[in-house]
């Protein structure tokens, strides 16, 4: 690690068009991190991590924050409401060494939020301010905030609470265009994530998420809203392809859909390395979520992958791919 960690704002600069690969539980796990990374993804971030295993030293949640070097830079996202847990989980991802440590005030599923973790956290404001503030006082690494809108349409707070946030220390902060009402319905209003990024008092990078869902809309709102960055979530599942399209277009250059055997192909490679990681039957079934992705558009799929959700082994699943 070096001696001198790079902030936030520097790590973007290496980069003409920066892009987040969202961190998505089951899904941006080691392998499908360093997929996408090869496909032009530049900032990966690990799947969310418990703060209250982490305090329990629940192995399960030490090997998510594993990664290789190749994927930096590299983000170890944690959650969770509690003080001394938040603060416990920030200190051993530091001692990971990643580039920077994530705080996820954004996750809208029912039993994060029923703990007092994720979104729950925009109904308390000065709680998350001052978590954040004891994360950032307990790691000499970057520290960076995910979150939302607010926690309704009545309630969008996010100009002042990233001001607030800013004025406690972090380096960064990703705004999800959504309230956590709204969950992932409706439109992504990134009218309010410009606002922030047009606010005189903001000088930490603004990174938009929400709706991006093509290359296209990828460009279009960074230079519309002025973001620094950009981060994609859904659309990433299971289309790596994704990033690749994008440095295309910004850089004037056509790109081709991947044909059905490049699919394929990285489907098997998919499934061999979390094989290696994981074992044989959650590489199978982990792989099911991913299918819809990977094969997007592909006519006459439909019935492959009808038999690809019931095969049980690696091999079984390649014999249906490349038949």
């Amino acid at each position: 690690m070096p001696l001198i960690m790079p902030t936030i704002k520097e790590i973007l600069q290496r980069f003409d068009f920066p892009v987040y690969l969202a961190p998505m539980e089951g899904v941006t796990d080691r392998a499908y991190r360093r997929i996408c990374k090869q496909y032009g993804a530049d900032i990966l971030i690990s799947e969310f991590v418990s703060s209250e295993a982490l305090s329990r030293e629940v192995e399960k949640s030490f090997r998510k924050m594993n990664f290789e070097e190749d994927e930096r830079p590299f983000g170890v996202q944690i959650f969770g409401g509690n003080e001394s847990a938040l603060v416990t989980a920030a200190q051993y991802a530091a001692a990971q060494h990643p580039d920077f440590i994530d705080i996820n005030w954004g996750c809208p599923v029912k039993k994060i939020v029923s703990k007092g973790a994720g979104a729950a956290m925009l109904q308390d404001i000065p709680k998350m301010v001052s978590l954040t503030a004891a994360v950032v006082k307990a790691v000499d690494l970057p520290v960076t905030v995910k979150t939302r809108l607010g926690w309704e349409s009545a309630n969008k707070p996010i100009v002042e609470v990233a001001e607030r946030l800013q004025d406690v220390g972090i380096q960064a902060i990703t705004i999800h265009g959504r309230t956590r009402a709204q969950q992932y319905g409706g439109e992504a209003d990134w009218t309010l994530i410009g606002e922030v990024k047009n606010n005189p008092r903001m000088v930490i990078p603004v990174v938009g998420n929400g709706d991006i869902d093509s290359a296209a809309r990828a460009v279009a709102y960074k230079e519309r809203y002025g973001v620094d960055a950009v981060m994609i979530g859904r659309a990433a599942i299971g289309n790596p392809w994704i990033f690749q399209q994008i440095k295309a277009l910004r850089m004037g250059k056509t790109y081709h859909e991947p044909t059905y055997a490049e699919r394929a192909q990285l489907v098997s490679r998919h499934l061999r390395e979390n094989e290696k990681e994981k074992g044989e039957r959650v590489a199978v079934l982990e792989m099911r979520t991913m299918y819809s992705g990977y094969f997007r558009g592909i006519p006459h799929f439909k019935s492959k992958k009808i038999r690809l959700m019931s095969a049980m082994t690696v091999a079984e699943c390649e014999e249906i791919l490349f038949e």
